[in-house]
Parts: C-alpha cells; structure tokens; sequence
C-alpha cells in the first residue's frame, strides 16, 4: 500500500497557532496548481511497481482551490500512476469554504473522505485562534457534509486558555450529535514562529497549562470510547472501518510521496522534502528540476522512527520486529529502556508488543524520546 500527498499551500488567514508552510496570497494559484500536476508526473518512476491507495490532499487550506483544481490533480494521478480500485481519497477543508454546491462536486470528482478543521464550536475559542469561521459555520458545514459524505473526520483542539472541563465536554457532545465516524485532536501546542507564541510573551493570551491538557486528554478518551470510538492513535479515534487509511500507512512505515512545496515523502530508505518557498518552488519545476532534499536514513534513525510511530498506535511495538529488522543490541536496549515505564505503570509488554498504558498515553511521546537509541553509529 502506498500513498500519495498533495501540499496545497493557501490559506484564507494565518491562524495564530500554525507553523505550516502556506500563503493568503492567492496570486500564483493557478501557477501552482500546474506546477504541482507537473511534479505529479515527474516522479511517476518512483512509484512504478506500487498500487496507490490513499491520495490526501492536505496543506495548507486545500478547499481554496476550485473544483477544476482538484480534478486536475486527480486526473494526473490516475495518468501516471496505478491507483486502486477504490482508493481513499481525502480532502482537508475549513467550514467556511464547503458551501452545499461544493460539498456536491467534490463528491461527483472522487473525494470520498473530508477532515474538516473545525478546532471548536465556540467563538470566543475561534477568535484567539485567528480561525477563518464562526461557530454557526462550523455547525452548519456539518449538516450539510453529512447528507453528502459518509467518512468525514474534524479536528479538535484542546487544552486551549480558559477552556474548562465542562466546556471541553461541549465541544466533544457537539461534535458526536453529528454523528461523525472519527476525531482528530491535538492539545494546543505553542510553537515559537507562530502570533500565538508572540501573543503569549507579551500576556495577551495566557500560556496553555499542561495538567489542563492532560484532564482534557483523559475526558476526550473516556467520552468517545464510551461512544464506540476506538483509540487507535494517540490524536486519533474512529469508528471500526473509520481510520485513515492515509495516516495509517504513515505510522506502519508505507511509502508515500509527497508533492507540492515542504511535502515530505518516504521510501522506506530515505526521506526528502521540497522546498517550503513558493517562488523557488515554482521555479524548479519550470526548469524540470525537483526542488527537494533527500536524507538516507541509517539503521538507527529507522529504530527510532519506529519507537516514535508504534508507540502512539493501538498496534505497538513489536519486540520481534525490532530483533528482525534492527538486531539484538537495539531490542536489548529497548526492553533496558522500558522497564522503568514498566514498573510505573506507563508501558506493558504482551505477546512481545511493547504499549503505553492508559497512565503512559498522555506522555507517550516523551516516553519515546527516552526509548530512542543516541549516538549509535
């Protein structure tokens, strides 16, 4: 299985949290819309002996782009790559941009799953967002998503300043009486280029609270597992027969490549990434050349990656795998590593699959950085 990214880097409004990579000038659109359908074809040799599964279109703001844009996109990969029979082919959108008309032809060009970016259904939480929607367009881009549109996914954030328990349980009951299949959440995370970092330092917003992140963790997971969800990822929940595909095959180690300026993409070797400029981005590709970087992973970034991505999963990680693929001194150093978490109750072992606990959830990620294996070769 293998899949494919497309980075669409435009967006409506900067919200004050984000650090990807994306323009508001919508000026070169049309340009980049080519350029990217040209990338498209030109590393259509690196996918020659794989069936294209998942196509996700990602960003960025994909819904800026008109319907034409997107089917182009489509259109070029089924030209140059072989693509499944049914593949998942998702869409990220912000509320205010899926009017019903829209909704409708996404849906006749092959869009077949929408992650739509709700955040929060309330305004006051919108605003110090810098969100592009209001709270009744969240709501309403719901009703009408889901007369059209079966698997659809919305993210939430938590932990956000001033937002209680109570509050965040609203946000999670909203989102249910939709009857959405899954739920992509993420506490609110300070990054240091972003207006929201800036906004802290100078005390207009206050500096989100890591215990008020990890109560709004354990009620996110105690609501929806009580509601059918299961947790297969850490910032994931789906319904069975509702995860993504696309993420999926991310965190089991697939390859994908990635397209469109700062896309990444994996062959299971190495990784490479395009440039996250515009401008340069456009012109590699008129010149034919591909403006992107490439990193050849060694045996132990591949260890780490995967202590990374199986620890934040419902699969694990495998003991055995780890003996296979990496040797012994890696699977001796990951039980040595483990067994403090063990014995506070943050990671089991069973069936030689190495899981974090419902305690160890919330810190899996630091746990994993402990797991890591430094300065081996």
């Amino acid at each position: 299985m293998s899949g494919i990214y497309i980075h669409i880097p435009f967006c409506k409004q900067a919200c004050h949290y984000c650090d990807f990579h994306f323009s508001t000038s919508m000026k070169k659109k049309d340009e980049m819309v080519l350029a990217i359908a040209k990338e498209l074809q030109m590393r259509k040799s690196e996918f020659k002996d794989e069936i294209v599964e998942t196509i996700y279109f990602g960003g960025g703001t994909p819904s800026r782009l008109q319907i034409a844009d997107l089917r182009l996109q489509i259109d070029s990969i089924y030209q140059n790559y072989a693509v499944a029979e049914s593949p998942e082919i998702t869409l990220e959108a912000n509320p205010d941009d899926l009017s019903e008309e829209y909704l409708i032809a996404l849906s006749k060009i092959g869009i077949n799953r929408l992650s739509i970016g709700i955040q929060s259904f309330f305004e006051e939480d919108l605003k110090m967002m810098n969100r592009a929607h209001n709270s009744v367009e969240a709501k309403k881009c719901l009703e009408i998503a889901t007369k059209y549109f079966d698997n659809i996914t919305i993210d939430l954030i938590y932990g956000i300043p001033g937002m209680s328990n109570e509050k965040w349980k609203q946000n999670i009951e909203n989102a249910l009486s939709f009857g959405i299949p899954h739920i992509s959440s993420y506490a609110l995370t300070v990054e240091p280029k972003t207006a929201l970092n800036k906004l802290i330092q100078t005390g207009k917003i206050a500096q989100p609270k890591d215990e008020v992140a990890s109560e709004h963790f354990e009620i996110l997971v105690q609501i929806l597992e009580a509601n059918g969800f299961v947790h297969y990822e850490l910032s994931n929940f789906g319904k069975e027969n509702y995860f993504s595909k696309n993420n999926s095959a991310y965190w089991l180690g697939k390859k994908y490549i990635g397209i469109g300026p700062s896309a990444h993409s994996y062959d299971g070797v190495s990784r490479s990434w395009n440039i996250s400029n515009n401008p340069l981005y456009l012109k590699s590709i008129h010149e034919n050349n591909l403006p992107n970087e490439v990193e050849v992973l060694s045996i132990t970034d591949r260890y780490n990656e995967y202590i990374m991505t199986g620890l934040r999963t419902i699969w694990g990680v495998s003991l055995d795998r780890i003996e296979t693929e990496f040797g012994s001194k890696y699977s001796n150093y990951v039980q040595i590593q483990a067994q403090k978490f063990i014995n506070d109750d943050l990671l089991f072992i069973k069936n030689d699959i190495l899981k974090p606990t419902s305690k160890g959830k919330f810190l899996t990620d630091g746990i994993a950085s402990d797991l890591f294996y430094l300065n081996l070769e």
